[in-house]
Order: C-alpha cells, then sequence, then structure tokens
C-alpha cells in the first residue's frame, strides 16, 4: 500500500512540475525572441504571439491597487490557496482521478503566474486566439492549465462519485 500511495504522490508531482514547466519555457521562449507589443501572426490572424508584462492577475486586474493591496491579493492568498489545494490533494486518496488531475493542472498553471509574479514583478502573457465569431483576450500557457483544470473539474462534477461505504460483496 505504500508504494502504490508514493507512485500516486509522485505523479501529482510529476504533473504539477510538468505543467509549470511547460509554462515557463514558453514565457522564456517569448521573453527572449518578442519585444513587448509586437505581433507575430503563427497561424494568419487567427493565433498571434505578442508579450504583455501583466502586473495585476487575470485581465490586469488589481494592477492599479495599491503594492501592498496588491501584494497580498497576487501573491499572499494565491500563495495560501494553493498549497492548501497541494495539502488536500496530497494528504487524500478519496478524488476521482479526473478531478485530481483537473486540481494538478488548477495547482501547476497558479504557480507558473506566481513564479513570475514574484521573480519579474509581473506575468508575461502572448497568446491571442481570434477565431472570428470568438476572440480571446491575450493569456499564456499557465492561464491555459488553470482553464483546462476548471474545465475537467466540472466535467468531473457529472462524475460518479466514489463510495465511501463498502461494497455488498466485501461482507
Amino acid at each position: 500500500m505504500k508504494f502504490k500511495r508514493l507512485f500516486n504522490v509522485s505523479l501529482i508531482l510529476i504533473l504539477i512540475i510538468m505543467n509549470i514547466g511547460c509554462d515557463q519555457v514558453s514565457k522564456s521562449v517569448i521573453r527572449k525572441n518578442i519585444a513587448e507589443f509586437e505581433e507575430v501572426e503563427v497561424i494568419n490572424k487567427h493565433l498571434t504571439l505578442t508579450k504583455v508584462e501583466n502586473t495585476g492577475a487575470a485581465l490586469g486586474f488589481g494592477a492599479k491597487f495599491h503594492p501592498a493591496v496588491r501584494y497580498v491579493t497576487i501573491i499572499i492568498l494565491p500563495s495560501i490557496f494553493l498549497l492548501l489545494m497541494l495539502g488536500i490533494i496530497l494528504s487524500k486518496n478519496t478524488f476521482h482521478k479526473t478531478t485530481l488531475i483537473a486540481l494538478t493542472f488548477i495547482i501547476g498553471g497558479g504557480i507558473g503566474n506566481l513564479l513570475d509574479r514574484i521573480l519579474y514583478g509581473s506575468v508575461t502573457d502572448f497568446v491571442i486566439i481570434d477565431l472570428g465569431f470568438i476572440k480571446t483576450g491575450i493569456f499564456n500557457m499557465a492561464d491555459l492549465s488553470v482553464t483546462i483544470g476548471a474545465l475537467l473539474l466540472i466535467f468531473s462534477s457529472f462524475l460518479p462519485k466514489k463510495s465511501l461505504e463498502p461494497s455488498e460483496s466485501s461482507h
């Protein structure tokens, strides 16, 4: 049983680290190769790369806050939240696999953006998708991880719940 637990914890940490790694590598490439506000069309006008340094949270929220308030709202509170989430998923093994994967994406993406805020004072956003009928705001791979995690979490809420009761056949 200890091996299975160690395997599960290792898998959780690997998924989180992979999310952080993809985010940080992509941002590093953008920081080194694209000037701020430069636009690079990848697929016509449907996928554009442009570097923007966001000193706030999602869509710039909080960028104009007093520095102390901004520090608490975009560094301290997210750090506490991410540590609590990590502690919960590492200490409990009652989550559905889809829920667990969703939470690792949310934690990995959250840590990716948190690292940027701590190391650089801003988050590097660089992707814009324009499909004509819908256009995204500018985002990065950490944002994508959090979004995928949230969608998986919604999906997993419709999956059958694990029963905490012993099965009839075990009596």
